[in-house]
């Protein structure tokens, strides 16, 4: 069962949405650990960007792709968002499933991040004797080892494109921002001079 449930969370969040204190103040007054209130703020923060459904935990299992937690490994690393500013951006209500996919690629690499969840289905020993003698050849350790190189390969290109990409935008906005800037002091220069 969650830690808290909805109705709480709503009437915190309401509270706060209200004024009726800040998130440290509200924090305190409804028992919530933690000194600055930050579990307070990814509520608000999901409230805002996904209403009552950002305060429901989810029953189902939302399953992520490899490639889009690798993607969302991609920008956090080349970015300075936190879990719940990334997590708002891509719609994901639960900024700790970031933080996860980041330790588990940091611990593991890939591989860490398409594990499956849960025990594995057993399999009864007739089918595992078919499976064993259809199975085809196993890959040697020297070509799983290639793979392993050329997949950490891709990933750091993929980062390096994204990084890349990112700074390309941020030049772009910060060169029309200084154009904005050029135009508005000679409109107002021209003004001035009339």
């Amino acid at each position: 069962m969650a830690k808290y449930s909805f109705e709480f969370k709503l009437t915190v969040v309401k509270s706060y949405l209200d004024g009726a204190g800040g998130y440290k103040f509200l924090a305190k007054k409804y028992g919530i650990p933690g000194k600055s209130g930050s579990q307070l703020k990814i509520w608000v923060a999901n409230y805002r960007q996904f209403g009552e459904d950002g305060l429901i935990r989810s029953k189902k299992d939302n399953h992520y792709s490899v490639q889009f937690k690798i993607d969302t490994i991609e920008l956090y690393l080349t970015t300075e968002m936190s879990y719940q500013q990334l997590a708002l951006k891509l719609k994901i209500n639960n900024p700790s499933l970031i933080a996860n996919w980041v330790r588990a690629f940091h611990a593991e690499g890939i591989e860490g991040l398409s594990k499956p969840k849960g025990r594995p289905a057993k399999m009864k020993n007739k089918n595992t004797n078919q499976l064993n003698k259809n199975s085809p050849i196993k890959s040697t350790d020297k070509n799983s080892e290639r793979i392993k190189e050329l997949e950490n390969q891709v990933l750091s290109l993929e980062i390096q494109n994204a990084f890349l990409k990112e700074l390309r935008s941020l030049q772009t906005e910060e060169n029309q921002n200084q154009t904005n800037q050029l135009q508005k002091l000679s409109t107002d220069s021209e003004k001035n001079s009339n």
